[in-house]
């Protein structure tokens, strides 16, 4: 139950949450509690993770994209209304619609628009492929707004075949980082969702002494936030898993100093 994993989250050391927004706006009515019940534990609200698969209808001429912007739209009203700063939000899912043009890029500027209004925060998130990256990059070259930014994460930038400079988001734009998923991995050869694995950080192959000093370098302030998960963390409890990953946020904000 929520309840008891913010508990536990709030006893094990942290300060705030990551909320999983992301119903593809079905009926999901437990989702708009999950601000008001974090907080009775004593956590912040650090940002809401948009849907993911209706993304991909925003690049789309069909009448299913009107819904989907509408929705991201709702999103945005929501982090008004329960006073969360920032949206993270992918800049597309699977394979890119044919003849996208730029009506992709003209929903983000206005669901930037929107944003700006109700003084949220929107963040694009580099994800695991070139193509993906490309679109993230080409979308913060193309919308200039001081609310609008993008989301690091560690493990989509992991994979080997994006370890280049024209796909490190973080060297390009760290001046617009707003947001932080932090969490280790094998080195994605694959790009499949395998491959994603969401481990604690130093449980993978990343560098996280380079890795906070970029991040530092690029000016962020904001909090160390994880990703993760206990899938693969079978011997331990709840609690036990949760505390190892405290220890692990200490020792990366170490590395920022």
């Amino acid at each position: 139950p929520y309840a008891q994993r913010y508990q536990l989250i709030k006893q094990a050391g942290f300060d705030g949450v990551l909320l999983w927004y992301g119903d593809d706006f079905g009926v999901n009515l437990r989702k708009y509690n999950l601000p008001a019940l974090a907080r009775s534990h004593g956590l912040q609200i650090e940002n809401i993770h948009a849907p993911i698969e209706a993304t991909r209808a925003l690049w789309r001429h069909r009448p299913s994209s009107a819904k989907a912007f509408e929705g991201f739209i709702k999103c945005i009203d929501d982090c008004a209304q329960y006073e969360i700063p920032t949206i993270v939000i992918h800049p597309s899912f699977g394979r890119l619609p044919k003849r996208a043009g730029h009506i992709g890029c003209e929903r983000f500027q206005a669901l930037v628009n929107h944003a700006e209004k109700k003084g949220i925060k929107l963040a694009i998130e580099n994800l695991r492929s070139v193509t993906h990256i490309a679109m993230a990059a080409h979308l913060l070259e193309h919308i200039d707004s001081p609310n609008f930014g993008f989301c690091y994460d560690s493990g989509h930038n992991n994979a080997r075949a994006l370890q280049n400079a024209e796909t490190d988001l973080l060297s390009r734009f760290g001046n617009r980082l707003m947001a932080l998923h932090l969490h280790d991995n094998d080195g994605c050869v694959n790009n499949t969702s395998a491959d994603d694995q969401h481990r604690l950080p130093f449980n993978g192959t990343i560098d996280w002494t380079a890795q906070m000093r970029a991040i530092q370098a690029a000016g962020y302030s904001g909090a160390t936030a994880l990703e993760v998960n206990n899938r693969r963390r079978e011997d331990m409890t709840p609690e036990e898993f949760l505390f190892l990953a405290y220890a692990r946020a200490q020792k990366l904000d170490q590395l920022r100093k």
